[in-house]
């Protein structure tokens, strides 16, 4: 891994590969004192207050439901401690350099990645202080060449520490979606999460409900195992978008083990329809920012 150093300047362009004729990403005008990433239409956070939620499956499938909607994508691995992108996505090898300084990403399914577990064994334990982290976030985001991007697509690590921050206080955001689970002890840490975003005046474009029920596969029977409709009904409070809810299923499982994601391996099934659902409702949202966005001329 590179040495830890101050944060990076804002790379050089670079020609990314187009993935055929479709709609671009409308650009999204940069928030104040953060630095956009150039070729990059949006950018979208996928964060939890907590980890066993089942974020880095959703943020993996969601990057793919925007792929398979026409849009180029793009998924940056954030969480620095514990990577799941290489495992996630079947990708194997270390990333190659131009100039002995921008990163090639990496890519499997259509979609271009980076993250710090193709740099690092994935055995090995990353004992850093916030700084470095900080570091290799921004290093990560600027010093790789994403080409031409409609969305990049940010996993975050769970919780609200340094990382969080870093990505909310220095990047532009069109978004952050929040992943939790029904029960009420995710929910309380799914709201701090949110309310992080919120202070830091980024827009929440939804929550997500995971393992929202279960489908016994030999009966037919099913069971709201972790309860059903909390997220739901803590969208409904708050004032934001439901986005969907993503059933606990063993396919979801063994493919995310496997490094074959459903939207990718069964892109015809019922969770793959799912998550492209919810990939559309995320990009309405952030198409319709930017067209908020447009300045008004009246002419008098």
């Amino acid at each position: 891994a590179p040495a830890a150093r101050p944060a990076p300047n804002p790379p050089h362009g670079h020609p990314g590969h187009d993935h055929g004729s479709h709609a671009h990403a409308p650009q999204q005008p940069p928030r104040a004192g953060k630095i956009g990433v150039p070729g990059i239409g949006a950018i979208i956070a996928v964060a939890s207050g907590k980890g066993g939620v089942g974020k880095s499956t959703t943020a993996v499938n969601l990057a793919l439901g925007l792929l398979a909607n026409g849009l180029r994508v793009g998924i940056l691995d954030a969480d620095i401690y514990g990577p799941s992108m290489p495992r996630l996505l079947k990708i194997s090898g270390r990333p190659t350099q131009i100039d002995g300084r921008i990163i090639n990403p990496m890519e499997n399914y259509g979609l271009k990645v980076m993250s710090m577990g193709f740099l690092v064994d994935e055995e090995t334990a990353m004992i850093w202080r916030g700084p470095m982290v900080q570091s290799a976030l921004l290093q990560m985001l600027r010093e790789v060449a994403w080409g031409e991007l409609d969305v990049l697509v940010v996993d975050m690590p769970p919780g609200t520490g340094d990382a969080q921050l870093t990505m909310a206080q220095q990047v532009p955001l069109a978004g952050a979606v929040i992943v939790s689970t029904p029960q009420d002890l995710a929910l309380i840490d799914a709201r701090k999460g949110l309310n992080m975003f919120r202070k830091v005046e980024v827009p929440v474009l939804g929550i997500v409900e995971n393992m929202s029920y279960f489908i016994a596969p030999d009966t037919g029977t099913r069971y709201d195992i972790f309860g059903h409709g909390g997220a739901r009904r803590e969208a409904e409070r708050i004032g934001v978008p439901f986005l969907g809810e993503v059933p606990l299923t063993m396919n979801i499982r063994e493919t995310s083990d496997a490094g074959t994601p459903l939207v990718a391996s069964e892109p015809n099934g019922v969770v793959a329809g799912i998550y492209r659902g919810i990939a559309a409702k995320v990009w309405e949202q952030i198409a319709g920012q930017s067209q908020r966005a447009a300045p008004t001329i009246v002419f008098e």
